[in-house]
C-alpha cells in the first residue's frame, strides 16, 4: 500500500468510527471534571484505546488520571497528547472534550502506519492542563523521554498551524498587617489591604514598561472582612507571562519588587509563593507544521503556517515542545468573536460541526504520522530542525 492509499485508509477508519467518537466526546462534555479530578474521562479514554488494541498504563508519573497508551514497539515513537480537564463553573469552555476525542481518533487511525512501517504510536493522557500543568509535571518525570514527535490540536476561533503561547508562572501573595477599629483607633492599625492596593497600582504602572507580548494580571482573593475594621490580612493571585523563560525570570523580580515596595510603605509584612509548575513557551517545529498543513489542505481546510499567528495564553504543551519536536495547531469550531473559556464556547464544543472539524484535525495528525513512519527523510527533517534550534 503506497502512502496516499494509506492516508485514505486512515481517513476512512476515522469516518467509520464517527458514532463512537461522537458518543465519547459528548460523555466527556456532559460530565466535566476539573484539573486532576478527571477520573471518568480518563477511564473512558483508556477503555476506548484498550478496545482498539492499545496497551494502556494508568496513573503514570504518580498522577492518578494520567495514562500512556501504546500501539506497536520500538522507534520511531509518534505521540498524540490528550487533554480532558474542564474549567470550574463553565465546564468544557476550552473544548478539551474535543481534544481528547481527536487525539484518540488520531492514535487509533495511525495504527495502520505502525502495521505497515513499524515503530509505535502513543496516546498520552495529560490531566490538569488548565490549572495544574500536568504535562509540565510529566515532562520533569520523564514521560516523554522515549518519544520522537508529539502532536495535539486545539479548538479555537481560527485556523493556525502554529500556536504561539507564552511562558508563565502563577504567584500567590499575602500581606499581614494589624487590625484596629477603623474609626476609633485607625492609627494603631496596619492596613494590609492598602498594601495590596499599592502593589496592584505599582504593577499597573509596570505594565507600561514591559515588552509588548508580556502579560501580568491578577485578582485580590481576600480584601478584609468588614468595613469598620482595618484589614489585617489580604491575599491575591497573579499570573506573569513572557515570550521566553529568560524574560519571565526578569519580570518575576520586577513584580516582587512591587509588593516589597508596598510592604515598606505600609509597614505590612508580605509573603509570596511562586507555583512549582512553570508553563514553558511553545517551540514550534516548522517541518512538522508543514506536513500537518499539507494534510489539512488535502482535507479541504485552508490553514496558514508561520510565525504571524497571534500570541495566545499559555499551555503546558510548551514544556513538551522544549524536549520533543512538537506542534499545537488550532482549528476553528466557532466564530472568532466567541472567546474560549466562555459559556458560549462550551456550547460550541458540543456541536456536530465542532466535532467534525476536530476529527478532520485528527485525520491530519494521523496522516502526518503516516508521513513520519513511512518516510524516514520526513522524520529526519523534523529532528534536524529541532537539533539546530537547541
Amino acid at each position: 500500500m503506497d502512502i496516499e492509499k494509506l492516508k485514505k485508509s486512515v481517513i476512512k477508519e476515522i469516518d467509520s468510527s464517527y458514532k463512537e467518537l461522537r458518543e465519547l466526546s459528548r460523555k466527556i462534555h456532559d460530565n466535566p471534571e476539573t484539573a486532576m479530578q478527571e477520573r471518568r474521562a480518563s477511564g473512558w479514554l483508556c477503555e476506548y484505546l484498550e478496545k482498539n488494541g492499545f496497551k494502556v498504563e494508568k496513573g503514570i508519573c504518580d498522577l492518578p488520571t494520567a495514562f500512556r497508551a501504546k500501539y506497536g514497539k520500538g522507534k520511531p515513537a509518534i505521540a498524540f497528547l490528550a487533554e480532558y480537564d474542564a474549567l470550574p463553573k463553565v465546564g468544557h469552555a476550552c473544548g478539551h472534550n474535543l481534544i481528547a476525542t481527536s487525539t484518540v481518533a488520531a492514535g487509533m487511525a495511525a495504527r495502520q502506519a505502525v502495521e505497515r512501517s513499524g515503530g509505535s504510536v502513543i496516546v498520552y493522557g495529560t490531566p490538569g492542563e488548565e490549572i495544574a500543568g500536568g504535562k509540565a509535571i510529566m515532562a520533569t518525570r520523564g514521560a516523554f523521554k522515549d518519544t520522537d514527535v508529539t502532536m495535539i490540536t486545539h479548538p479555537g476561533g481560527g485556523h493556525h498551524v502554529f500556536m504561539n503561547v507564552l511562558a508563565c508562572q502563577n504567584l500567590d501573595v499575602e500581606f499581614f498587617g494589624k487590625s484596629a477599629h477603623a474609626a476609633a483607633e485607625p492609627e494603631i492599625g496596619i492596613n494590609a489591604l492598602a498594601a495590596m492596593i499599592l502593589s496592584y497600582n505599582a504593577i499597573d504602572a509596570l505594565r507600561q514598561h514591559i515588552k509588548e507580548k508580556a502579560r501580568i494580571h491578577g485578582i485580590i482573593t481576600d480584601g478584609g472582612e468588614v468595613a469598620n475594621v482595618v484589614p489585617a490580612h489580604t491575599a491575591a493571585s497573579f499570573i506573569v507571562r513572557a515570550e521566553d523563560d529568560r524574560y519571565l525570570d526578569e519580570l518575576e523580580e520586577r513584580v516582587i519588587s512591587c509588593f516589597a515596595g508596598a510592604a515598606a510603605a505600609t509597614g505590612a509584612e508580605f509573603k509570596y509563593r511562586w507555583d512549582e509548575v512553570r508553563y514553558a513557551a511553545m517551540r514550534n517545529n516548522l517541518a512538522l507544521a508543514k506536513m500537518f498543513q499539507k494534510n489539512m489542505t488535502a482535507l479541504g481546510h485552508r490553514i496558514p503556517v508561520g510565525e504571524h499567528a497571534k500570541f495566545s495564553g499559555s499551555t503546558d504543551v510548551g514544556n513538551v515542545s522544549q524536549l520533543v519536536p512538537s506542534i499545537h495547531p488550532t482549528v476553528a469550531i466557532a466564530p472568532e468573536k466567541i472567546p474560549t473559556h466562555s459559556p458560549e464556547f462550551a456550547r460550541a464544543a458540543a456541536t456536530e460541526g465542532a466535532l467534525s472539524c476536530m476529527l478532520d484535525a485528527a485525520k491530519a495528525m494521523a496522516m502526518t504520522a503516516v508521513d513520519l513512519l513511512s518516510g524516514p527523510k520526513n522524520l529526519e527533517k523534523v529532528r534536524a530542525e529541532f537539533r539546530i534550534g537547541k
